[in-house]
């Protein structure tokens, strides 16, 4: 064989080797970025408590405003609709999750957002029997106490504030203002009630009536899931349900939770419910990643409590939203 042939031999081993290390360089360098930026998987266990026996309690948490859109913006943390939806599917379908603690932290949020969360409650103990105890938090109000009504037991503590029972729809009057700074308003519209709630001049006595139709719609759904899940005459929940908040202590004596206690409480009241004996306890927690450590960099340096309020408004004013929200 001549030089030729032995150098280009030799030229094609170096290649060949260099292209596996390259192929292992890369494969390495994928796992760590992939658990660097949170992997593929959204949320992840945690355990709370570790059990003696098989079989797990999980606990699901819902806190800040319940909304289908992102309440934090691009890399901020915040309630996240989509994941809680599938982590309430994981908890059903887990076959070692025995029973779900729904710990509950939110004034409220969205109509539709809130009757979603609500039917997979119903959803996860009816279709796979599997009880639902819910843990309020600081505050369970409105919305947040329609996604617990279906849970087989509530609990709070003494001083939750939950309540606010039934439903809200509301927007800015600013034209006062925008004729003292020469604002006019031009709207083009193709019926008399399409800029319905308008921001930029007073609502008509027609179109309050159209609004007050839609809410007592909304209210009476309301009163439909505490009638059903907590089994009150329909007199009595229209007596608490007229808006007013109450604390825990208060809803244990007017019927609204089964117990006083705080989390810890609740999911040891849930295994002894269960009797499978001591059950690890674990949480759902969001994968935390490269996003999410920006994410709070981010909202720290950048946070501002009027722009926030500003972005909250212009929320509250893209339209009519009918809301199980309790707001201050």
């Amino acid at each position: 064989m001549n030089t030729k042939r032995w150098i280009a031999l030799g030229i094609a081993a170096v290649l060949f080797v260099a292209s596996l290390a390259v192929s292992a360089f890369q494969t390495d360098v994928a796992s760590t970025m992939d658990g660097f930026f949170g992997g593929t998987e959204r949320f992840q266990e945690r355990v709370l408590e570790e059990g003696t026996d098989r079989g797990k309690v999980a606990v699901v948490h819902i806190d800040g405003v319940i909304q289908s859109d992102p309440s934090g913006g691009l890399f901020a943390a915040g309630y996240d609709h989509e994941l809680l939806l599938d982590q309430l599917d994981h908890a059903a379908e887990d076959p070692d999750v025995h029973g779900v603690v729904l710990r509950v932290n939110t004034p409220g949020g969205g109509v539709v957002e809130s009757d979603e969360i609500h039917d997979k409650i119903v959803q996860i103990q009816e279709d796979y029997r599997k009880p639902v105890f819910v843990s309020m938090g600081s505050m369970a109000a409105s919305g947040g106490y329609y996604v617990s009504a279906p849970a087989e037991q509530i609990y709070a503590n003494p001083q939750t504030i939950t309540g606010s029972l039934g439903v809200i729809m509301q927007s800015i009057n600013v034209s006062e203002l925008a004729e003292e700074l020469g604002i006019e308003s031009n709207v083009i519209k193709s019926g008399q009630y399409k800029d319905i709630m308008s921001s930029t001049r007073e609502m008509t006595d027609d179109e309050r009536e159209i609004l007050q139709d839609l809410v007592d719609d909304a209210y009476e759904q309301f009163v439909n899931v505490i009638e059903n899940g907590r089994e009150f005459d329909r007199d009595a929940v229209y007596e608490l349900a007229d808006g007013r908040i109450y604390t825990g202590s208060q809803a244990m004596e007017a019927g609204l939770i089964d117990g006083l206690g705080h989390m810890e409480d609740v999911y040891n009241s849930l295994k002894d419910n269960l009797g499978r004996g001591d059950l690890t306890v674990v949480e759902y927690e969001a994968n935390v990643g490269f996003p999410s450590l920006i994410g709070a960099t981010v909202q720290e340096v950048f946070q501002n409590q009027q722009l926030t309020e500003v972005k909250s408004w212009m929320r509250q004013n893209q339209g009519p939203r009918l809301m199980y929200l309790y707001t201050d």
